[in-house]
């Protein structure tokens, strides 16, 4: 799965105004409504399913990176939303450490095994030190998008 079929390009933020999780949470969950990926009417309903899923164990998973994620019946394709923060926050992350980079995942219920490799395809990305670093450095959404169709080419050619 590329990641560059996942992510919207309208919900790419490379400076996150919200100062704490909740706060970046919503910021990037407006964008994808804002896109046209989320219905406004289900807008609350996805932001507690998320928020529900980040009280079962946080999504930080360390080297600065979260995936906030939910599945919905509502939702009719995987969206993904990504949101930089310079200065870091507070995930409740694995290490302990502020988050920069946040993907925002949101998958059809009904389709488990493609939120499955949704997820492989940006953990696969994340785990990669070059990958986030250049991912921190990004400071325009096309800095953004030329790093995931870079990261997409050199997986296509494994």
């Amino acid at each position: 799965m590329k990641l560059t079929d996942l992510v919207v390009n309208e919900a790419v933020i490379v400076k996150l105004e919200g100062a704490k999780r909740n706060e970046v949470i919503e910021e990037l969950l407006d964008a994808l409504v804002a896109a046209g990926r989320v219905d406004t009417g289900n807008r609350d309903d996805y932001l507690k399913a998320i928020i529900k899923r980040e009280k079962r164990g946080s999504t930080g998973f360390g080297h600065g990176v979260a995936v906030p994620h939910a599945k919905a019946e509502s939702i009719d394709q995987i969206s993904v939303a990504i949101g930089l923060c310079a200065d870091g926050v507070d995930f409740n992350a694995l290490d302990q450490q502020p988050v920069h980079a946040v993907f925002l995942l949101l998958s059809p219920e009904d389709r488990p095994e493609d939120h499955l490799d949704a997820m492989e395809a940006i953990f696969g990305s994340l785990s990669q030190e070059q990958f986030r670093r250049f991912l921190f450095q990004a400071q325009s959404i096309d800095d953004v998008m030329t790093l995931l169709d870079e990261h997409d080419k050199s997986q296509a050619t494994r």
